[in-house]
């Protein structure tokens, strides 16, 4: 779906750059500017297509690998992981010292808030907004991922270890993203193609008080920007799922891999899966 957008082209490979040039011997990257390709990636291209790399649906025969192709998308080993996991509050903190990374935080927390009595599991009945709100914590230091489990689950790098007496807010805090069961509905229904009726605007569950931030006020502005009524052509969901879409994950992994070989920046267990996605390049390919 990418390779047949020139936008999408663009902004991808204008991230896969810094994302994955060695700057040191102990730097893998420069993080600050892969961190800015990365939101501008998510802020210029169509949803249509950045979401078709970022929420794709994998089939149940090919789980594992699909499920790393789309975990490498915003290529973790630069944007994601760190030396070490901080402790969650403290990273939370950081985000809130940051203007970018604080309005977008509260864009997730409003957008994608869990709500057991509704059959979407979403406050506001709206996954186009919770989708909109994830993608924008990208690129800031409170970037998300998804966790290598058998279920969708995300979680910024962080951990709850020496939290304290804090020790419950920050299991809260990190529940919010590993069971918010908003987003995981979100984006199965996206990668699936289902529940097309949700993309529309729906009354909340209960009333709240809107709040429209600095970010959700230029996504409004940008003409490329999701709206609540995404195309919902077949073709553009399992993009993981079906055989010619796999062929489009290999290329873009392979871009990532083959510079992050260049640099030596795989290392640990993100090493332990390129035979994986060879065979699965080749076998789709």
């Amino acid at each position: 779906a990418c390779n047949l957008n020139d936008t999408c082209k663009k902004y991808r490979s204008a991230y896969i750059s810094p994302c994955t040039t060695r700057v040191s011997t102990a730097e893998v990257c420069n993080k600050r500017k892969c961190h800015k390709a990365l939101r501008q990636f998510f802020d210029k291209v169509p949803p249509k297509h950045s979401y078709g790399m970022l929420f794709c649906s994998c089939p149940l025969r090919d789980q594992t690998a699909c499920s790393e192709r789309r975990r490498q998308t915003i290529v973790p080993v630069c944007s994601y992981e760190e030396k070490q996991k901080p402790n969650c509050l403290e990273l939370q903190v950081t985000c809130k010292n940051n203007y970018i990374c604080r309005s977008r935080l509260a864009d997730f927390f409003a957008n994608c808030q869990p709500e057991p009595r509704s059959l979407t599991g979403c406050l506001k009945e709206n996954y186009a907004d919770c989708l909109l709100a994830y993608s924008g914590l990208i690129g800031t230091v409170m970037t998300p991922n998804y966790l290598r489990s058998p279920k969708i689950s995300v979680s910024p790098y962080c951990n709850c270890s020496n939290s304290g007496n804090n020790k419950d807010e920050c299991d809260k805090f990190t529940e919010f993203f590993t069971e918010n069961t908003c987003l995981r509905n979100a984006i199965q229904a996206f990668g699936n193609g289902t529940d097309v009726g949700v993309w529309q605007p729906m009354s909340p569950v209960q009333t709240t008080t809107s709040t429209t931030t600095p970010y959700q006020r230029n996504r409004e502005r940008n003409p490329n920007t999701i709206d609540n009524h995404i195309n919902t052509d077949p073709g553009i969901y399992h993009f993981c799922g079906s055989l010619q879409a796999s062929a489009s994950c290999c290329v873009l992994l392979s871009v990532i891999t083959a510079g992050a070989i260049r640099n030596n920046a795989v290392s640990g267990s993100s090493h332990n899966f390129l035979p994986l996605f060879t065979r699965e390049c080749f076998k789709h390919g």
